[in-house]
């Protein structure tokens, strides 16, 4: 994969809303850490224009997007917040200019079909916290986001990486490797199935996030990707947070984490657990590809 460039002091980072609407004060405690970490924060009024949910319309925050991956004086461009509304665009981008001028794409969440994008096009970008999080992201989250953007050596780490399910028959254990990380929220992977946007899944590193889902919803999910092929051949599965989720009035029966587990117990490649990461303030950045 090819790395976009490394900021440096005076680096321009665009805000922009691929999806949902954004306040200005919404955003302020993310424009004041990129001036404290001597950045240059780059928006206009157009990053507050509404429309229903939206950050405008379709045509219309495509074009922001276009113009900010076009520009060879941004480096990195943030997303300023998730919800719906990525794929709803993904197809009017023209990705030409920013091959020219390749740079940073930060984001989580509906932010997944971005980064499903750039491992397309052969490019790295970070999974990480977004405008709309800062004021209540914790310490680790902003350095892990600073680190990724600045730091070549920069790596994920975490007092449970790479350990087997504590609620599996095998014993946890630690193991140490490598690999190339893919993926981002369930969800939106899951909407992707089919598509030229799903990332390769083989010999990589998937990650997985998800929020706010009824837990019949993420065994049908893993389910979809099980008989799609794309758990089988995997290096390992990296699961961060699942957070807030459902049960109808007659219980499914089992946790995210056992429907997880179910779904790649056979395959005996290591599985990462509770990787801080996802929608949760201890949102740490990862780089994907």
């Amino acid at each position: 994969m090819k790395t976009p460039p490394y900021l440096k002091k005076g680096s321009k980072i665009a805000l922009v809303a691929p999806a949902r609407k954004i306040s200005r004060e919404e955003i302020a405690c993310a424009v004041a850490w990129i001036e404290k970490k001597d950045f240059v924060p780059v928006y206009d009024d157009r990053l507050f224009a509404e429309y229903h949910q939206l950050a405008g319309d379709d045509d219309f925050r495509a074009s922001v997007l276009q113009q900010y991956l076009d520009r060879d004086d941004i480096d990195a461009i943030l997303c300023v917040r998730g919800g719906y509304g990525t794929i709803r665009i993904i197809d009017k981008l023209d990705f030409t200019g920013f091959g020219k001028h390749p740079k940073w794409i930060v984001g989580y969440s509906d932010v997944t079909v971005l980064h499903a994008k750039m491992q397309q096009l052969g490019y790295q970008s970070i999974h990480g916290t977004m405008a709309i999080n800062f004021e209540k992201n914790t310490k680790e989250a902003l350095e892990t986001l600073y680190e990724a953007l600045t730091n070549p050596s920069f790596r994920p780490k975490s007092r449970n990486l790479l350990q087997l399910n504590e609620i599996s028959p095998f014993r946890s254990a630690p193991v140490e490797m490598t690999g190339e990380i893919v993926g981002g929220n369930l969800s939106v992977l899951y909407s992707l199935l089919g598509s030229d946007l799903f990332p390769e899944t083989d010999g990589k590193v998937l990650f997985i996030e998800d929020l706010d889902e009824y837990l019949y919803h993420i065994d049908r999910m893993m389910t979809a990707l099980k008989r799609a092929g794309k758990l089988a051949r995997l290096k390992a599965l990296m699961v961060g947070a699942f957070s807030d989720m459902h049960d109808n009035t007659i219980p499914f029966g089992m946790t995210a984490k056992e429907i997880i587990f179910e779904k790649v117990k056979d395959y005996g490649y290591p599985v990462i657990w509770d990787y801080p990461a996802g929608h949760i303030d201890d949102n740490r950045a990862i780089v994907l590809g």
